[in-house]
């Protein structure tokens, strides 16, 4: 599973809008297996769209974001989580522990209950990716 997280000088970019950095990191049984960085110079949202979509990310974790860039990430099939400030590094790690519903990563106006929503289904996905791994490491060991 990949997570892309905008950053900005160590933080969680306050406008995924206008993120010229983007931190993605591919998770396995909630522990990083590699990260890389990437400019983000596509500075029209439809290509930005599309360049978060080839990158297979399948959630992407930002503060504010527009309401139409937030229907195109949602359409092309990308988790979004928005609402969400601090550390980046900090962020992350409550991501892969559960913990990112807590309000300290709550940016001013976000409601909680959406963002645990959201929260949930990363969650899940995690789960699901996790154990369709292990049937898949069942089918080849026999």
């Amino acid at each position: 599973m990949k997570i892309a997280i905008p950053v900005w000088e160590g933080k969680i970019s306050p406008v995924l809008d206008t993120a010229s950095r983007l931190m993605i990191v591919e998770v396995e049984d909630k522990e990083v297996s590699s990260r890389l960085e990437i400019y983000l110079d596509e500075w029209d949202l439809t290509r930005r769209c599309l360049r978060i979509q080839n990158l297979g990310v399948d959630t992407l974790i930002c503060g504010a974001v527009s309401r139409p860039f937030s229907r195109m990430l949602s359409a092309s099939g990308v988790n979004l989580i928005a609402g969400i400030s601090g550390p980046a590094e900090d962020v992350l790690n409550a991501c892969l522990h559960g913990n990112l519903a807590h309000p300290r990563f709550l940016m001013p106006g976000f409601k909680k209950n959406l963002v645990r929503k959201n929260v949930k289904f990363l969650d899940s996905k995690m789960s699901e990716h996790k154990k369709s791994k292990e049937q898949t490491n069942g089918k080849f060991e026999a």
